[in-house]
């Protein structure tokens, strides 16, 4: 006998053994009951929620005939009548399926509506059931709308879609809807220990709740990743085992890098990264478990009435960690670990990117500066003595030239003794700038193209390499930041205005782009001032574009009309360019 996998063994086969929809099952309960029962219903949610799970039960409710064959509409259909039986198997002639995935013309919808006219078969109800509805085309679900709205009575529609923004609102007014929530990793924790429990698996609470993490919400992919654990584990669930398949981080790396963020330890957060990378481990998976562990910390610093309310077996780690990084510091890296996430697929390594990620709270601690601002107000006593009571018209001439004039603007407002026992000394102290401004330096100047023979040629040569693919990167960007100053029939000369791009490694690649490309030179490359290169051109033939879509909408006869008669605005920096 062939393998049944668990999400399909464990589908649902009646509204009491839906699990976390408690909304949607209540109010089809009632409906049911009451025997109001509306025409079109309408089943939006992510994947695996039970959409279509809904649909067959439903089926079932208005077509079961009961265990004695005398059944009537029910909101506990038997199971066992002939009905029941069929509609599970997917044989029952009066259940229509349609994947609008696949069938989303209009020919198909005309072929399924072509059967509305027909009366019940074997049932007492008509249901075509449309899942992923969003996926028709607007002729076929025009084609539909008459009939959606006015059925004949022994006729039910029932519509499922993951997106339910692409369904026309012509579509939404004519259905009842309901939307099944995602569901909550403790709900899909418990359902799982029940299956496992059936099917005489061992498996460890922790492993479940991994699995029931990495679902997000869907109960069909925690069974699918079941099946997968037990294959992958000879038969038993073990935390250990689930991280590997999961690629998931153990929570002591986890904890060792906020500890070490804590302490501000550079060289552990470094080392901690570097083990994950050794191990495999996922940087995305180390961030997102970083962000949940970063917000209990903050719960349990905002509520410390929350500190006994876990059975979490890392919640005394967590309640150590919440005391030992300060509030504002819980909050920064916990917002650094959610936009870290979206560099990691920027960078060319993504370890790298998280040891970045990490290091930047070092580098950016809210308490740093305050500390070194404090260190500069606490002069010495000495000093601070001296400048306030000065015991003889020669202690503030020494003072004033063993004291620096920062120190002195810094410590101008001190005032220890009262105004009756201070003396008056004669010294001017005048508040010294912050900074003064400086002028632009030729590095920091807007760059000017100046148009060359040379400039045209390089940026025709750059185009062709980018344009194939020859160049990439930090190569790329070398040639699109240079210019050719000159060419001999052997030696190119080009000039670059940052060292950072001058690397042997990457000129020598442009060496060999070009070489492939039939320009068999060698290059020199010097550091000065760049007026004519490729990336200074593709910004000026941008810009001008820019300048002439501006035009074109400034000058719109409809757009001159709506600014003089309604007093419209363009608003600036809105108008972009279409590639």
């Amino acid at each position: 006998m062939s393998y049944l996998v668990l999400a399909r063994k464990y589908r649902p086969r009646n509204f009491t053994e839906m699990v976390g929809q408690e909304h949607v099952v209540q109010a089809l309960t009632n409906a049911l009951v009451q025997q109001r029962l509306h025409h079109a219903y309408l089943f939006t949610g992510t994947r695996g929620v039970g959409k279509t799970t809904v649909s067959r039960i439903l089926a079932k409710s208005l077509n079961c005939q009961g265990t004695d064959g005398q059944g009537g509409i029910t909101a506990e259909p038997c199971g066992v009548c002939q009905a029941c039986r069929d509609i599970d198997s997917g044989r029952f002639v009066d259940y229509t399926e349609l994947d609008a995935a696949s069938n989303r013309g209009v020919d198909e919808v005309q072929s399924l509506l072509e059967q509305a006219v027909y009366k019940p078969v074997q049932g007492r109800f008509k249901v075509f059931m449309i899942d992923e509805v969003h996926m028709l085309t607007n002729t076929a679900f025009n084609a539909m709308l008459k009939t959606l709205e006015e059925p004949p009575e022994y006729l039910k529609f029932v519509l499922a879609t993951t997106d339910p923004q692409k369904v026309p609102v012509t579509v939404l007014s004519r259905c009842l809807q309901f939307n099944l929530r995602p569901m909550a990793p403790e709900t899909v924790f418990e359902h799982l220990t029940k299956v496992l429990a059936q099917e005489n698996l061992p498996a460890e609470p922790m492993a479940l709740k991994l699995l029931a993490r990495a679902a997000r919400g869907s109960m069909r992919d925690a069974l699918s990743l079941a099946d997968q654990a037990i294959a992958f584990g000879s038969g038993q669930l073990q935390e250990a085992t689930v991280r590997l398949m999961l690629g998931s981080v153990d929570r002591s790396h986890v904890m060792g890098l906020i500890d070490a963020l804590a302490r501000g330890d550079g060289a552990a957060v470094v080392a901690i990264s570097e083990g994950l990378r050794l191990n495999g481990l996922s940087a995305a998976s180390a961030l997102e478990d970083m962000s949940m562990v970063l917000q209990r910390m903050a719960v349990l610093q905002a509520v410390p009435s929350a500190a006994a309310e876990s059975d979490d077996p890392d919640h005394e780690e967590m309640l150590r960690l919440s005391e030992a990084m300060p509030a504002d510091e819980t909050q920064l890296l916990y917002s650094l670990c959610l936009h870290g996430r979206t560099e990691l697929g920027l960078a060319p390594d993504e370890y790298a990117a998280l040891t970045m990620v990490l290091l930047r709270l070092l580098a950016f601690k809210p308490k740093a500066h305050q500390a070194q601002e404090a260190q500069q107000v606490q002069a010495p006593a000495a000093q601070k003595k001296t400048l306030t009571t000065a015991p003889s018209s020669s202690a503030p001439t020494q003072s004033a030239s063993s004291v620096s004039p920062a120190t002195l603007a810094v410590e101008k407002p001190v005032v220890e003794l009262p105004l009756s026992e201070a003396r008056i000394l004669p010294i001017q102290v005048k508040n010294l700038p912050v900074r003064q401004a400086s002028e632009p330096s030729e590095r920091t100047a807007p760059k000017v193209l100046v148009a060359t023979e040379e400039g045209h040629f390089w940026t025709q040569t750059v185009r062709q390499l980018v344009a194939t693919e020859a160049v990439t990167a930090l190569v790329r960007e070398l040639a699109l930041q240079s210019q050719l100053i000159a060419r001999d029939t052997d030696q190119w000369h080009l000039r670059i205005d940052s060292e950072s791009l001058n690397q042997g490694t990457a000129r020598e690649r442009l060496q060999a782009a070009l070489n492939s490309a039939g320009h068999a030179v060698k290059l020199v490359v010097e550091i000065g001032k760049v007026t004519d290169s490729p990336a200074q051109r593709n910004a000026a033939d941008l810009a001008e574009k820019q300048k002439a879509a501006e035009d074109l909408i400034h000058s719109d006869p409809m757009v001159q009309a709506m600014v003089e008669n309604f007093g419209a605005k363009i608003v600036p920096g809105t108008i972009k360019l279409i590639s």
